[in-house]
């Protein structure tokens, strides 16, 4: 799964999600990735729950394709911000 495909995967399921995902060791591994999706659905939600939110978006992907996701969080205001 390319890193593409899973910022389609969670734009898709997130309200108005927009999501950078990169390749966390290489460039060639797309087993551990990292990923920003800043959403309005975070807000008013801990930390864990947004990225539960995430989790779910991405479904059994999370389980067979994915090894690893280094995972940022963030609402537009907080995103903003940072």
């Amino acid at each position: 799964m390319t890193p593409e495909d899973v910022e389609r995967l969670i734009e898709a399921e997130l309200e108005d999600a927009e999501a950078t995902v990169t390749r966390a060791r290489d460039k060639h591994d797309d087993d551990h990735l990292a990923a920003t999706v800043v959403s309005p659905a975070f807000e008013g939600l801990t930390l864990v729950s947004q990225h539960q939110l995430v989790y779910d978006a991405l479904g059994e992907h999370m389980t067979t394709d994915i090894h690893a996701l280094e995972l940022s969080t963030y609402t537009p205001e907080e995103y903003e911000e940072y």
